[in-house]
């Protein structure tokens, strides 16, 4: 049998992690349920991340950062609307082969609204700073125009929803954003 590198366990266990927190949301996960997912014990898992709050931060940190890159490579060489087009469609496409990556994102938000209502304005900073991130990416493709990525966001927010309630394509509800909205929902 093949042992891992610490590096290669902290990797699974934030995909496991990711995996966990999407179904459970923060304070519905135990690091139990993640190290049995990864097969390693809980001490193990305290020596990888020193409490759950990491798992989780690395765990959102990691689902922001691949909405990211999918963004930027869809953008790539692009430039304004088809920019905006080629990101929507790839997100459409992302969150379409892996449902888990659209309920840890509603998680981290919730997650992230919660610490900050029991005072902890800290959980959240590398959130925001991941977010922000992805922000000024969406900007940068729609040639710097603040309104065009802020729409472009908005309405991706609103896809969200209507995915996470489980409104199908058809619903009378997809009418305004397949009307303003250069990416489609996913059939």
């Amino acid at each position: 049998m093949v042992r891992m590198s610490a590096e290669e366990r902290r990797e699974s266990v934030i995909r496991a992690a990711m995996a966990e927190f999407a179904r459970g949301g923060y304070k519905g996960t135990s690091t139990e349920a993640i190290a049995k997912r990864v097969g390693v014990s809980q001490p193990y898992l305290f020596r990888l991340f020193p409490n759950k709050q990491a798992i989780f931060l690395a765990a959102a940190d990691r689902c922001i950062q691949e909405n990211l890159e999918v963004f930027v490579k869809a953008a790539e060489g692009l430039e304004g609307a088809e920019a905006l087009h080629a990101m929507g469609a790839a997100y459409q496409e992302l969150i379409g082969s892996d449902p888990d990556k659209l309920l840890l994102q509603m998680q981290v938000y919730v997650a992230v609204a919660s610490a900050e209502a029991a005072g902890d304005r800290e959980f959240g900073d590398s959130v925001r700073a991941g977010w922000q991130k992805l922000w000024d990416a969406v900007r940068l493709a729609a040639g710097g125009d603040v309104g065009e990525a802020t729409s472009f966001l908005a309405h991706g927010m609103l896809i969200n929803v209507f995915v996470a309630l489980g409104f199908p394509p058809e619903h009378r509800l997809w009418e305004g954003i397949h009307e303003t909205v250069p990416c489609k929902p996913r059939d």
